[in-house]
C-alpha cells in the first residue's frame, strides 16, 4: 500500500455515504480517501489548506528574494515616488 499522508482514511463509499460524519470525525486532521485501496484524495480541513497555502506562497517568495540578491542594487529617492 502507498503510503499514506493522514491518521485516517475512509473509501469512496464510505465517503459517499455520509460525507458530514466523515468530516466530523476527523476532527480537524486530513482523511486519505481511498479507491480500491489506494489513495485518490485527502479531505483536508479549511484551516490546514489555507495554512499550507499560506506556507507555499512563503516559499515562493523566498526563491524569489535568492533569486534577486545577486542583483544590482537602485537607489531611489522616496521623493520620486
Amino acid at each position: 500500500m502507498e503510503q499514506l499522508y493522514a491518521n485516517a482514511s475512509v473509501s469512496i463509499s464510505e465517503l459517499k455515504k455520509n460525507p458530514s460524519a466523515i468530516i466530523q470525525s476527523a476532527e480537524g486532521f486530513a482523511v486519505a480517501i481511498l479507491n480500491h485501496n489506494r489513495p485518490a484524495a485527502y479531505l483536508v480541513p479549511v484551516a490546514a489548506f489555507e495554512a499550507m497555502m499560506d506556507q507555499l506562497d512563503d516559499q515562493a517568495l523566498v526563491r524569489l528574494v535568492k533569486e534577486r540578491q545577486s542583483e544590482k542594487s537602485v537607489e531611489v529617492s522616496p521623493d520620486d515616488l
